[in-house]
């Protein structure tokens, strides 16, 4: 029995100023991304391919912190982390502070297909370079408005990158992770992620996205997350795993348990959002931050992105 496929995607939490940039390239970024990986599922292919497919287009478009444009750390080098997450299996794989891969989600699933869960750094480089992955120059990830912010952030506070509450966060005061979550045909969930982590970060500094629980979860019995956010109080509430929970043990639904879990970020202090989808198809899309790029598709039905909008 086949079940109608759902996807949807996201672009980091925290956005470009309302009325002062223009949205058009990040809503085109968004749809690439929801094409690439409706075409997996179109085809009765795989969640885990699709969310895997759309990342990779994400990851190739510089506008977002991800791959090709991905932030500076306070060092001026790239550090990348990316996971993946089978909701079938609740198999994962994850790499973090990688330096040189294309699209960093990829060598996630190829560590979820090993007998590893999690590899960082260089060992996470002699992974992929042992896999045949192709490394990149560091020339690569640069574009001027990443390291334009770095500059910016440096010469403003000599440290890393506060969040004021009080200001609608703008291009240099992004959370800039992109992730896709997917419910397939076959009735299975999957779940993928990929950062370049926050401008000005401190090297060797690890945030939620590779973190499983934190800033991703997949289980065919309840829901599929990918969190954006200030990835230190996502960790601390166990965003997507808690969303998980809330389904699984209190009958939650996937809207209310999705915002409980950012409403307990929230009072931590954080920002951000996630993007989850559950076993029936239903989206959730909340964030607690000026906007949050995303977008979403289902079968039969055209592709809908959105910034600012509800």
């Amino acid at each position: 029995m086949t079940v109608p496929y759902t996807l949807a995607v996201h672009g980091g939490a925290g956005t470009i100023a309302r009325g002062q940039s223009d949205a058009a390239p990040y809503h085109a970024g968004l749809r690439a991304a929801l094409a690439a990986g409706e075409v997996v599922l179109a085809q009765g292919g795989s969640a885990l391919d699709a969310v895997v497919a759309a990342v990779r287009a994400l990851e190739d478009e510089p506008l977002f912190n991800a791959g090709r444009g991905a932030v500076y750390t306070s060092a001026a080098q790239h550090e990348m982390d990316a996971a993946v997450m089978d909701g079938a299996t609740l198999s994962a794989g994850a790499v973090a502070g990688v330096r040189t891969l294309r699209n960093p989600v990829q060598l996630a699933r190829a560590v979820m297909d090993s007998t590893f869960v999690l590899l960082s750094g260089e060992g996470a480089e002699q992974f992929a370079r042992d896999h045949g992955f192709e490394a990149m120059p560091p020339g690569y990830f640069h574009t001027d408005h990443r390291l334009a912010q770095l500059h910016q952030v440096q010469n403003a506070a000599g440290a890393a990158m506060q969040m004021d509450h009080a200001a609608p966060l703008d291009e240099t005061r992004k959370f800039g992770t992109v992730g896709a979550v997917a419910l397939d045909s076959a009735g299975h969930l999957a779940s993928a992620v990929s950062t370049g982590g926050m401008t000005n970060k401190h090297p060797g500094r690890i945030g939620d996205s590779p973190l499983v629980g934190a800033g991703i979860y997949a289980n065919d019995q309840s829901c599929a997350v990918s969190a954006t956010g200030s990835g230190e109080y996502f960790i601390r509430a166990c965003v997507a795993h808690d969303i998980h929970a809330r389904m699984a043990y209190a009958g939650a639904t996937l809207e209310a348990a999705s915002r409980a879990a950012l409403a307990e970020v929230g009072r931590l202090g954080g920002e951000g959002g996630v993007i989850a989808v559950d076993r029936q198809g239903h989206i959730a899309l909340p964030y607690i931050s000026a906007g949050m790029y995303r977008g979403w598709v289902r079968a039969g039905e055209a592709a809908q992105t959105r910034i600012f909008e509800n």
